[in-house]
């Protein structure tokens, strides 16, 4: 039995098809691409019974409206996003985040603008566009991956499999996935020596500021200016970099590398964001601010085991639920509505 489909009607700008990363190749160039939230998008495929790095669609900034062409699709979104549905040209009919429903051909899910930075659409079985490189991320620098390696757009057709574990049922988690607040912790350097230890003090110590200036490759932030210990330490032989890198060129305003970022750069390196707080930066849109803390390997590891741990609870936490706001017939039937009824007369 083939798969679900589902077409774009509108909107697509900032949505592309995004899975785990193309894992290996940063030694060739090229960049991993992925979830920039791997915590929101991991959630919304537990919430369509999807294994672990399975292809969604990940949207930043504008929302868009998508129409089934062949179903049934069981979808799910994770993100502090709205979304509503219209089941066979009919009216409609929110549908709440962090829970899962089943649509049929010729129904409508609009998809909310992602003010919150970034969210997550899980199909049943994952979006199955070609695999590039072990990979269906879109990487739109160099058109791989994705749907031709681009942002969506209206008209585009997007296939998707069916639930891989079998099963109909909608799932509801009782609460949102959270992703921890406070500053985001930082590894210093590597070319931590190429400022002045103001510049040090006043990285950790400033509010910086969200630019619009920000992409899946990175964002720029918006602060006093860092100071190099000279000019010529302002510029250095490019060196690998990873996302998470904070770079900082001359004009002494940071920039934070993100899923996209490219494999090397000549702008030295004040700090590393940790793994374990790279997700949070999707989630940090233009206008919005953040700060930072220095913390030392062992602190890393131990918040990536317990950010691992916390998403771990979460997903065995997930429950079975009612679909919202339209009558489950199949389960109707299922049901002794009323016991021991043989005639009803006036």
């Amino acid at each position: 039995m083939s798969g679900g489909l589902i077409e774009v009607v509108s909107g697509g700008p900032g949505c592309t098809v995004q899975d785990a990363g193309r894992v290996g190749h940063r030694h060739g160039g090229l960049a991993q691409a992925g979830f920039l939230a791997p915590p929101l998008a991991e959630a919304a495929n537990a919430l369509v019974g999807n294994p672990a790095g399975v292809a969604c669609l990940e949207w930043r900034g504008p929302g868009l409206v998508l129409r089934v062409d062949r179903g049934p699709v069981q979808v799910a979104i994770a993100g502090p996003v709205t979304a509503a549905v219209s089941r066979s040209e009919g009216p409609w009919r929110p549908m709440a985040a962090w829970h899962s429903a089943t649509l049929a051909a010729g129904d409508r899910l609009q998809l909310g603008a992602a003010v919150g930075g970034c969210a997550y659409l899980a199909l049943g079985g994952g979006v199955q566009v070609p695999l590039v490189l072990g990979s269906r991320s879109t990487h739109v620098r160099t058109r791989l991956g994705g749907l031709e390696g681009r942002m969506l757009q209206p008209g585009d057709r997007l296939p998707c499999d069916r639930r891989p574990d079998g099963q109909t049922g909608e799932r509801m988690a009782r609460v949102p996935h959270v992703l921890a607040d406070g500053p985001i912790r930082v590894l210093w350097g590597p070319q931590d020596d190429h400022f002045t230890a103001q510049a040090l003090g006043q990285f950790l110590a400033t509010e910086w500021r969200v630019t619009a200036e920000q992409d899946r490759m990175g964002m720029r932030l918006a602060g006093p200016p860092l100071a190099h210990r000279s000019a010529a330490a302002a510029d250095i032989v490019s060196d690998g970099v990873v996302p998470g890198a904070v770079q900082v060129p001359a004009n002494g305003q940071p920039i934070v590398l993100l899923a996209d970022g490219q494999t090397v750069g000549g702008y030295p390196k004040i700090a590393t964001v940790i793994r374990a707080d790279l997700p949070r930066l999707a989630l940090a849109p233009p206008g919005s601010t953040l700060r930072f803390a220095a913390v030392d390997a062992a602190t890393a590891r131990r918040a990536l085991l317990a950010a691992h741990a916390d998403w771990t609870a979460w997903a065995a936490a997930l429950v079975p639920c009612t679909p919202q706001g339209w009558l489950d017939e199949a389960a109707l039937y299922t049901e002794n509505l009323v016991s021991g009824l043989v005639r009803a007369e006036p």
